[in-house]
């Protein structure tokens, strides 16, 4: 890894699509080389920009396991001052909302902590608090079933499990992790995924009828049958504990070389049909183009590429805006050569060479 120029790092949160990813990855880049950092224009282009619980709570977990420094750390501020000394291990308990009932994104919270806890010298545990499957926000799901598994591939061990689920609004899901540090990072080519060998899901509910869940799974199952010629294994969870009530559905589809993941959540007055459909929908447009991994793994993998040796290079069906704001964000603490290729909303390849 190349780093450029030692001191003060300064990002404007208003770059792209200005969202809650700029601060989360230049948090975590911060607190992994111990570069004092200002964040400023903080979710600009949001309705309510400035911090919400989620993205304040990520600043305060970090500066709890970093020993930072801080400035700005409240509910609104558009500008946050970091600076950090070492990353601590430990056995650490974070709520969203701090005791509050919050639905802010538990796996997302996870998402910050997780690269600098990969630095730590001992094993770390986490108990997250928050939402677990909310809108605008990778399901806990998401991150067990496609992330970790393609982390695992670059050395990085995460183990997750879920104790209870938190629905919006109502959030108080519970999300542990133990994270294993794995540096340095071996570089990842996913650049052809291969034959789609096997299809498989999950239909949950909480507090519903069971033939909310059954439904689902039912349309899912004929869709595939009917439009992909394949068989599926999709379990049925309809007692998912959680306050409140919600459902969700989750595809996972395995290739010989890649995973991907394809999920929707259920809201008042929508079919349960309607829930899975997105899904359905999702996992057929990723079949029927182009690119190793889908669109939502590619900006995750970018913080952990950039962490490692060698280069790296991966394809992708769709390039999105978090995937280009990452990019963006990293060349303001490595000094990498990039290389893409495809404007967002197309399919693409990115290479990272990170000598």
């Amino acid at each position: 890894m190349e780093f450029r120029e030692r001191g003060m790092v300064e990002i404007d949160g208003s770059y792209g699509e200005g969202g809650g990813q700029i601060l989360r990855s230049a948090l975590a880049f911060s607190a992994i080389l111990k570069r004092p950092l200002v964040v400023h224009h903080i979710r600009a282009r949001r309705k309510n920009p400035g911090l919400r619980p989620q993205h304040l709570k990520g600043v305060e977990a970090l500066a709890q396991i970093t020993e930072a420094e801080v400035q700005g750390a409240h509910i609104g501020s558009e500008a946050v001052t970091f600076i950090p000394k070492g990353i601590i291990p430990g056995d650490y308990r974070f709520e969203v909302g701090n005791g509050k009932r919050s639905a802010g994104s538990a796996p997302l919270l996870l998402q910050t902590l997780l690269p600098p806890l990969c630095f730590s010298r001992e094993p770390s545990q986490l108990t997250l608090v928050g939402g677990t499957h909310v809108p605008w926000s990778p399901s806990f799901h998401y991150l067990s079933e496609v992330l970790f598994p393609t982390l695992y591939s670059m050395g990085i061990s995460v183990e997750a499990s879920i104790d209870r689920w938190g629905w919006y609004p109502q959030g108080g899901g519970i999300i542990r992790a133990e994270i294993r540090p794995s540096p340095p990072f071996r570089p990842i080519s996913l650049l052809d995924r291969g034959l789609l060998k096997k299809i498989r899901g999950l239909s949950a509910t909480s507090n519903l009828p069971r033939h909310v869940a059954e439904r689902q799974k039912d349309y899912a199952l004929r869709r595939i049958e009917r439009e992909m010629k394949m068989d599926a294994e999709i379990a049925v969870l309809d007692h998912a504990s959680g306050s409140g009530p919600g459902s969700f559905f989750f595809l996972v589809a395995e290739s010989e070389k890649a995973i991907a993941g394809f999920s929707s959540l259920g809201e008042r007055g929508k079919p349960a049909e309607e829930v899975a459909k997105e899904a359905l929908d999702s996992l057929r447009d990723y079949t029927r183009s182009d690119g190793c991994i889908d669109p939502h793994l590619s900006d995750q993998l970018v913080p952990f590429i950039v962490l490692g040796k060698g280069n790296s290079a991966f394809t992708t069906t769709r390039i999105t805006e978090h995937l280009l704001t990452n990019l963006w964000v990293m060349q303001h603490f490595f000094d990498v050569r990039i290389s893409r290729l495809g404007e967002r909303g197309e399919k693409g390849k990115v290479e990272v060479f990170n000598e």
